[in-house]
């Protein structure tokens, strides 16, 4: 009889779980109108998608060929460090010279011995496929934390998209493993571990510096919530990580190695670009369109930070004090407030640059349901909403671009901007306190 009622205690709290976890199922399921639509369901709906996605990247990875890009010259740019070769000038591959930071030469070291010497391409393929399900994960998290985004968007995110799928599996690209680290970033940002954060952030510019297009969105935020003073630190941890990673490199050549891991000025082919195909190739090739360029991109930025993210009152250089001198008393910083900045400033560094390629899709895809649906002027339906979606999807589907692909992609980016503009802000507007009379 006791060791009935002992088997009895012990089932008691697994039983328990059985029961809480019926409830929620039978509630969900009375609610399953709603399932698709109320943001308070996204860990379920990305739970369902993720096991699917289990499946179709399986599916992907065994029924659909493998392309060969840049795979093997990954592997012979490391493999010029593996055999001793620390002066980036001497290191190249089949496709051109090593352009990418220190932290890249290290993850794609590991992943040369992890797939024999490179030559292991379907081991690859399921270590991407990994990859992958992880960036889902934390962008779902992502998401789950800022609760703007309605569930059933997340559907055209995983299973919709055949250039992402085939960016991570198919082609093996340096540019998700950028990514995963930045949303890897983000996750710890708004757990408020800023000093992790700002580590995966400069590990995660380490391996590809396009998500340096998200600084000037961090830097605002370390600035707002710490002043100089406290963020000074913070930078510190980016800068140092750099040096850290780089110091066998810049021992050996200091000016080989910055001038080819971070060179701004590097100019890219025209037959690859996906958002400029409607310009002569002239005019693609000016270093003129480039400034351009680079004056609207930081003539946005600067818009946005003085009339979108700033709206204390205050002037902007007000960011430089220590918070407690601040004339409005400090707000801690919502998810929303944070991710809208960092998602925001890479896409306006999207919207103006010098050229995309169709690895590139990747490094705005996951952001842009929340570009969408967090903070929408009141003129963007769902319809049109996902008209956007679908038409951005099929610009980067068409290859080779065209006029009017590459059009259609700078119309949808002018819509998108135009909503994060004139669209309800995630920071409010707050007037400082006047001081009272004597």
């Amino acid at each position: 009889m006791a060791a009935g009622l002992r088997k009895r205690g012990r089932a008691g709290p697994a039983t328990r779980a059985a029961g809480l976890c019926g409830q929620w199922l039978r509630r969900a399921w009375q609610e399953r109108r709603l399932l698709l639509l109320e943001p308070r369901y996204t860990l379920l709906v990305a739970a369902c998608l993720c096991l699917a996605e289990v499946g179709i990247t399986f599916w992907v990875i065994h029924r659909v060929a493998y392309t060969e890009i840049d795979w093997k010259a990954y592997m012979a740019e490391v493999e010029g460090v593996i055999n001793g070769t620390y002066d980036y000038t001497q290191l190249q591959g089949d496709t051109g010279p090593l352009v990418y930071p220190a932290g890249f030469v290290y993850i794609f070291m590991g992943l040369y011995y992890a797939t024999d010497r490179g030559a292991d391409i379907r081991m690859a393929q399921h270590i991407f496929a990994v990859l992958y399900l992880a960036t889902l994960l934390l962008v779902f998290l992502i998401y789950h934390q800022t609760c703007k985004v309605p569930p059933f968007v997340f559907f055209f995110v995983c299973c919709a998209s055949y250039r992402v799928h085939s960016i991570f599996v198919l082609r093996l690209f340096n540019d998700p493993v950028a990514m995963v680290l930045l949303f890897l970033s983000v996750n710890l940002l708004l757990a408020q571990r800023w000093s992790w954060g700002c580590c995966c952030f400069s590990l995660a510019v380490s391996v590809k510096m396009n998500v340096l297009l998200f600084a000037p969105g961090l830097l605002f935020l370390l600035l707002t919530k710490f002043g100089l003073r406290g963020a000074l630190p913070k930078l510190g941890i980016c800068a140092v990580l750099q040096v850290v990673l780089g110091l066998p490199f810049l021992l050996k050549n200091p000016v080989g190695y910055l001038s080819r891991s971070f060179d701004l000025g590097r100019q890219f082919l025209f037959r690859w670009t996906v958002n400029w195909r409607f310009l002569p190739e002239a005019v693609f090739l000016n270093r003129a369109f480039h400034l351009a360029l680079l004056t609207a991109h930081l003539t946005v930025l600067l818009l946005f930070a003085l009339c979108r993210w700033h709206r204390t009152g205050e002037g902007i250089l007000s960011l430089l004090k220590d918070p407690s001198k601040r004339k409005v008393p400090p707000q801690p910083l919502t998810p929303n407030q944070i991710v809208s900045t960092l998602f925001t400033s890479n896409f306006i560094g999207i919207c103006f640059s010098r050229s995309l390629h169709y690895q590139f899709y990747v490094w705005y895809f996951h952001t842009l349901p929340y570009l969408l649906w967090a903070a929408p002027a009141r003129w963007l339906t769902h319809l049109l909403r996902l008209l956007v979606l679908g038409l951005i999807e099929l610009s980067w589907n068409t290859y080779p671009s065209t006029s009017c692909s590459s059009a259609a992609l700078h119309a949808c980016h002018a819509v998108i901007l135009l909503q994060l503009w004139l669209g309800p802000q995630p920071f409010p507007k707050t007037i400082p306190h006047s001081k009272k009379a004597h």
